[in-house]
């Protein structure tokens, strides 16, 4: 069958302007993933801003920018998002401007693995990094594989860290488990030669319940770490 995009009846504006907190999306219902917006999320970019307040914050795999949004609103001295995707960080881009932050963040189109051991390289540490990568493992014959992306990931996001920084962590895959991501984490912090701390352990926001019938809807696992 060919993909349609269309209203099943009627018609209506295919972006449509959302508030989280302080902060304004557009979400894109025709074309953007799930429904448009991570909802599952939100309560972890509430927390993440937390952390925020005069930080420079990285947001790796940054889709739309909404953790580097909520950071800056929080009063973060810089933004700086990695994607892949242009589409996505025009997006980006309109909701920094739609915020009036649009001085503090900046995008660039970049692989998130190779970007990031460049700014090792480089020297670059932050305050504040955030990890939201796309599912790595999507069925249990990709879990070896994933763990060890899971692992690397965290593992750059351990080095670009300034001492007594934040790492805000997230795994959607459901086939890893909350100890298979702390396991990569802890494995990262060793092979980084940093100490972490467990500030928080978290998970879906409410409007994605998880069910006892339905193992799989236990998806979505968040860590946030400070580092020495």
């Amino acid at each position: 069958m060919p993909l349609e995009r269309r209203f099943l009846s009627g018609g209506g504006q295919t972006q449509v302007e959302i508030h989280e907190g302080s902060a304004k999306f557009l979400v894109d219902v025709e074309r953007g993933q799930k429904t448009g917006w991570f909802c599952d999320q939100r309560e972890n970019r509430l927390a993440a801003a937390k952390l925020a307040a005069g930080a420079e914050v990285l947001e790796v795999f940054c889709h739309t920018g909404a953790f580097g949004i909520h950071a800056a609103l929080a009063g973060a001295a810089s933004v700086e998002g990695l994607d892949v995707s242009q589409d996505t960080l025009a997006m980006a881009r309109t909701h920094a401007s739609m915020n009036k932050v649009e001085d503090r963040c900046i995008y660039r189109h970049a692989d998130a693995f190779e970007e990031m051991r460049k700014l090792v390289k480089a020297g670059r540490r932050y305050d504040l990094v955030i990890l939201d990568p796309p599912a790595f493992a999507r069925s249990k014959q990709a879990l070896a594989g994933a763990l060890t992306g899971y692992k690397d990931v965290n593992l750059l996001g351990l080095k670009l860290l300034k001492p007594e920084g934040f790492l805000v962590t997230s795994s959607c895959s459901h086939p890893v488990s909350e100890a298979d991501l702390w396991k990569s984490i802890r494995l990262a912090a060793r092979d980084a030669k940093r100490d972490i701390r467990l500030i928080e352990q978290r998970g879906q926001s409410p409007d994605h319940p998880i069910l006892a019938s339905m193992p799989e809807t236990r998806y979505l696992k968040c860590f946030i770490v400070q580092v020495f």
